[in-house]
């Protein structure tokens, strides 16, 4: 029998409008190379499988390089890509990063791995100074993902957090706030580019 609860399948978050920011943050260059395939990379190394949440107008723009789970547009906000990729494969922890963390790295991936608890909703990192759960950094386990779709039926609100804040989440703290810095405005991205520049 294959033991599904220690299975950790990986998912980019790469379906925004990125409209504050003006161009897709999948595809800025913070590392060489997209941003999108950077933590795609990222996860591949952890996880056993890696997939990228994309719009189905971007699935004919992407290479063969990537696994795509296509938003099924169910729901509202970052939960429609979760909840998609949640529907393919029901029986496995979702390890979720949005396209636009510049600052995450290996490390901080493997510190929450090493944190998971399959018995919480969701294993969530949480900056140290605000603790709120960042629902776009965290691993979802099977159970958490159907609450989730249960709460937005009923829910006023698609927002990730709210879900958590409400839920029983496990949170981490990294040990450094800023790996986990959103990049979604110009001034955002240059603050981000320094960091990475040092």
């Amino acid at each position: 029998m294959i033991d599904y609860q220690s299975k950790i399948y990986g998912l980019v978050l790469s379906g925004g409008k990125s409209t504050r920011m003006g161009n897709d943050k999948g595809l800025i260059d913070y590392h060489g190379i997209p941003q999108r395939e950077y933590l795609y990379n990222l996860l591949n190394e952890v996880c056993d499988k890696t997939f990228l949440s994309v719009r189905d107008e971007q699935k004919d723009k992407l290479t063969e390089n990537f696994d795509c789970i296509v938003d099924e547009n169910k729901y509202r906000g970052p939960l429609n890509g979760i909840l998609s990729a949640h529907a393919k494969h029901p029986n496995v922890a979702w390890l979720v990063l949005a396209c636009d963390l510049p600052l995450i790295n290996a490390k901080s991936i493997t510190a929450l791995i090493a944190k998971r608890d399959i018995t919480k909703v969701a294993t969530s990192y949480a900056t140290k100074e605000s603790n709120l759960p960042e629902p776009l950094v965290a691993i979802w386990e099977p159970a958490g993902l159907e609450k989730a779709i249960s709460y937005m039926k009923t829910a006023g609100s698609s927002c990730p957090r709210k879900f958590l804040i409400n839920s029983d989440a496990k949170l981490v703290h990294p040990e450094q706030d800023v790996v986990l810095h959103n990049a979604n405005s110009l001034e955002e991205y240059e603050f981000a580019l320094s960091k990475i520049n040092k």
